[in-house]
This record gives structure tokens, C-alpha cells and sequence, in this order.
């Protein structure tokens, strides 16, 4: 029943051929994901230091526009924080019953806690981040 010789050599090709080639695709796009980043960065702060050193209004509204994109980036995160928060329980949650259906002897079920527990403390931990970033 199982592979003989340039059967299993074959397979083996193909699937070592298929992971070189995914991870090659993955490493590629995080380069250029990372490269992008860098210069919406590199254009952004030339921006700023251009705003910042004319005479007036615009060092004021350069100094403006970063307080409101640092106050962004803060109020993302949280949210990011609370929804996993928010998913993790729930599968925690999804877990406990799944387990309590499939073994009924045993308390197994509560192993569900772990996840719900970790979830829970997520999107606690939001209210954290709100309270050390204000």
C-alpha cells in the first residue's frame, strides 16, 4: 500500500520543491513589506523636519500631526488587544464545550480555562496599555 522507489522519490521532490518555494515567497514578501515601511518612513520624517523648520504655523501643526498619529497608533493598539482578547476567550470557551462533549468521565473540559484565562487577561491587559500610554 505505501510508495515504492520513483513513486516516493517523486513525492519527495515535489513537496521539497513546494516548501522551498513557499518559504522563498514568504521571505520575499517580508523584505519588501519591510522595505516599503522603511521608505513611507524615510518620507514621512522628511516631511515633518521640512514642516518643522519653516517659520510659523507649520512647526506647530508638524508637532500636531505627530501627537495625533502617536494618539492613532495607541488607540489601534488597544483595540488589536481587545479583540484578540475577545477571540481568545471565546475559543477558550469553545474548547470547554467541545471537550465536555467528547469526554464525559473525565473534568478535561476544564483545561478550556487556560485559553478562556489568557483571553481574559488580553483584554485586560488592553486597559493597561490605555492607562500607561495617556
Amino acid at each position: 500500500m505505501g510508495f515504492e522507489g520513483t513513486e516516493a522519490t517523486g513525492l519527495f521532490l515535489f513537496l521539497a520543491v513546494g516548501a522551498v518555494a513557499l518559504f522563498s515567497m514568504i521571505s520575499i514578501a517580508t523584505w519588501s513589506e519591510a522595505r516599503r515601511k522603511e521608505r513611507e518612513s524615510y518620507y514621512k520624517n522628511d516631511m515633518l523636519k521640512k514642516l518643522a523648520d519653516t517659520p510659523g504655523p507649520g512647526a506647530t501643526s508638524a508637532l500636531e500631526l505627530m501627537r495625533e498619529e502617536a494618539r492613532l497608533g495607541a488607540l489601534q493598539k488597544r483595540q488589536g488587544l481587545r479583540i484578540g482578547g475577545l477571540v481568545v476567550a471565546a475559543i477558550g470557551i469553545g474548547v470547554m464545550i467541545l471537550l465536555k462533549a467528547l469526554v464525559k468521565d473525565a473534568p478535561v473540559y476544564l483545561s478550556g480555562l487556560l485559553v478562556l484565562l489568557i483571553g481574559v487577561a488580553l483584554y485586560g491587559g488592553s486597559y493597561l496599555v490605555t492607562t500607561a500610554t495617556e
